[in-house]
């Protein structure tokens, strides 16, 4: 009776012991684990490093600009191929000295040289009234003119 009493605490004991080893393998209270048994990755997950925003070209901006340049001015292909390269050479010019970082008074005259440049150049391509509306909306920070509309009063 002494050795079944014995048998039976031992078997007892083994499986009250053994019980934090077999709910390990099943997750449970494991910091390896979920209680479903899918392991995670003890290693930090690294942060994606938010991408940098690429200026654009110079090709870029004057191929958002053309068209309102293009519609505005109401230009053929000839004075648009004009204008295009013109303005191209100039924001590419403007983009470099933006590159250099010169002191503010430098980078003044440098960006009127460019303009100049830019004007004369227009001026020598396109026909005077196309020239004149250009610079017109070269003012206006190249913003086509909105169509009013008229509306109508009543009495």
């Amino acid at each position: 009776m002494k050795s079944l009493q014995t048998l039976v605490f031992l078997t007892f004991l083994t499986t009250m012991l053994s019980i934090g080893d077999l709910a390990a393998q099943y997750g449970y209270e494991s910091p390896y684990g979920n209680r479903y048994g899918r392991r995670q990755s003890t290693i930090p997950r690294a942060q994606e490093t938010p991408k940098e925003v690429e200026p654009p070209t110079a090709e870029e901006v004057v191929d958002q600009q053309m068209p309102s340049i293009s519609e505005a001015l109401g230009l053929n292909p000839f004075e648009e191929a004009v204008v295009r390269t013109t303005l191209l050479q100039s924001v590419q010019q403007r983009i470099e000295l933006q590159i250099l970082q010169l002191e503010p008074l430098k980078m003044k005259e440098e960006y009127e040289k460019v303009l100049k440049k830019q004007n004369d150049e227009l001026k020598a391509g396109l026909p005077e009234d196309k020239y004149n509306a250009f610079i017109e909306l070269q003012e206006n920070s190249f913003k086509p003119k909105k169509k009013k509309k008229k509306k109508n009063k009543k009495d």
